[in-house]
């Protein structure tokens, strides 16, 4: 088996994109565990605080008042996805920046599955807020599954203009 794409590009830069995300994401996990009670805040700015949150559900707290079923769904779906993209990739692992958004999801989805297979749920510390406005709580797992978001969007605008 070869780590090259039809197109001739390596699957292994963009795996280790992925694995640089998740380690990443796990390390800030494990300092939270380790060093906050859930529920602690701690105040950095006037918009930002380290907190823990447990999230059971997906996005913004989706589903997390579910029977528990939740956990085993999303963690299928990031097992599905992880494998839909990692397709992807080595289909159009010469596209930089699609082969960029696919691997920073990747890591972040993988990141988040892992927590809901040794937890039961998602770790969250990142609070953002402006006045008494509050954003959910994220990890840097959400912030590269939204930065890849992002540069897909980029990508297929960018894509549609030289079309």
């Amino acid at each position: 088996m070869t780590s090259r794409n039809a197109a001739g590009s390596s699957l292994l830069p963009w795996l280790g994109i992925a694995l640089i995300v998740i380690l990443a994401d796990q390390f800030t996990k494990v300092l939270i565990l380790g060093n906050y009670k859930l529920g602690d805040t701690v105040y950095v700015t006037s918009f930002f605080d380290v907190v823990r949150a447990h999230n059971t559900g997906a996005a913004f707290s989706f589903l997390h008042n579910a029977a528990g079923w939740q956990r085993w769904f999303f963690t299928g779906l990031g097992l599905a996805a992880t494998a839909f993209i990692i397709w992807m990739l080595r289909r159009h692992g010469g596209q930089t920046m699609f082969s960029w958004a696919l691997s920073l999801i990747l890591g972040g989805a993988l990141g988040n599955v892992i927590d809901r297979l040794v937890h039961g749920y998602v770790v969250d510390f990142i609070q953002v807020h402006y006045g008494s406005a509050y954003f959910p709580a994220f990890n840097i797992a959400d912030s590269a599954i939204t930065i890849g978001a992002g540069l897909l969007i980029l990508d297929e605008l960018r894509r549609v203009r030289r079309s």
